[in-house]
């Protein structure tokens, strides 16, 4: 099946037709793209850990069309999960909610807390739109990419990962580039369980109190393993000082560089200077993984993000990379 027009109105109800009958398709959020089936439909979850290989206990996020949507998988949200909804939703935020008894226990992967998002990229709140007209209230849908790997940013990139069969609503380059930030609603205080394209400081600002670390009480969530997000290229983060050393050095065959630090010319070595702004970087990340992969690159030697809680999301994907 070729890549449809997510800016068709036609393909955009096929999608939703495809989704309600409780078969997958893929399509564009603002932060990346989403392999999706029905989140109140068990065998259709079943068919996104197949698909990917992911292990049934590791939850999925669901995409709402709208607020109102919450409650047909969690109960209603306290004042912190309110606050940061009517600051950042629609985008890039996942908010934890104590899941409503006997809804969406698949995508929840078995937890009394599920995880929602109400997404800001037009041609998924189309889609989002149109499967609520179906009666579909939710979408569960993970990154559209083998579990473990580097998440898609693209429509090609979905193709790449799952081959011509899939349906893919293709709306370009996804705009943040890195998965959403998720907090941890199901306790007093708000945990930060993985850091996205909102950085701490926005969501504290907006809760006006400092955000909790995570915890073992805290729920499983979409992307918090150790090792994730990894090129078949093996990553290696280095600090300035060491990567300097290291380019005075032996250079491994196939080594790729994305550093602020400019390596000495040479016809074996593939350079991408990582942006200054952590933003262009969070954009370009994933799709310079998969071009490094792409031309044959074996090691990347990245040089450590910046400090600051702005480049927390950058630095998250890249440290779960190296641990692959």
């Amino acid at each position: 099946m070729p890549l449809i027009d997510g800016r068709d109105a036609a393909a955009v109800q096929a999608a939703a037709e495809q989704i309600a009958r409780g078969a997958l398709a893929a399509f564009p959020t603002e932060t990346v793209y989403g392999l999706g089936a029905r989140a109140d439909d068990d065998n259709a979850v079943a068919a996104i850990f197949a698909a990917k290989g992911r292990p049934s206990d590791h939850p999925l996020i669901v995409h709402i069309a709208d607020a109102q949507a919450i409650a047909a998988f969690a109960l209603p949200p306290g004042p912190a999960a309110q606050a940061l909804m009517a600051a950042f939703w629609p985008g890039p935020l996942t908010l934890i909610l104590p899941r409503r008894p006997g809804r969406g226990e698949a995508a929840a992967g078995g937890q009394a807390s599920i995880g929602l998002r109400l997404p800001s990229h037009p041609v998924a709140l189309a889609l989002l739109r149109a499967c609520a007209g179906l009666g579909v209230a939710g979408v569960a849908a993970p990154s559209a990419n083998r579990f473990g790997r580097v998440s898609p940013t693209t429509a090609a990139h979905v193709q790449q990962e799952f081959g011509p069969d899939l349906m893919v609503l293709d709306g370009g380059a996804c705009d943040v580039g890195i998965e959403s930030a998720i907090v941890d609603c199901t306790r007093e205080t708000p945990a930060l369980l993985r850091p996205g394209g909102l950085d701490r400081r926005r969501l504290e600002q907006v809760l006006g109190r400092p955000l909790a670390a995570p915890d073992a009480a805290s729920p499983r969530a979409s992307g918090t393993l150790e090792a994730h997000y990894a090129p078949r290229a093996k990553v290696v983060l280095m600090d300035a000082p060491a990567l300097h050393a290291a380019l005075r050095g032996q250079w491994p065959q196939g080594l790729a560089v994305y550093s602020r630090v400019v390596p000495p010319a040479s016809a074996g070595v593939g350079h991408r200077a990582m942006p200054t702004s952590a933003e262009a970087a969070a954009h370009e990340l994933f799709a310079m993984l998969r071009e490094f992969d792409a031309d044959g690159a074996s090691v990347i030697w990245v040089e450590r993000p910046p400090p600051g809680p702005e480049w927390d999301g950058v630095r998250d994907r890249l440290q779960r990379a190296a641990a692959a």
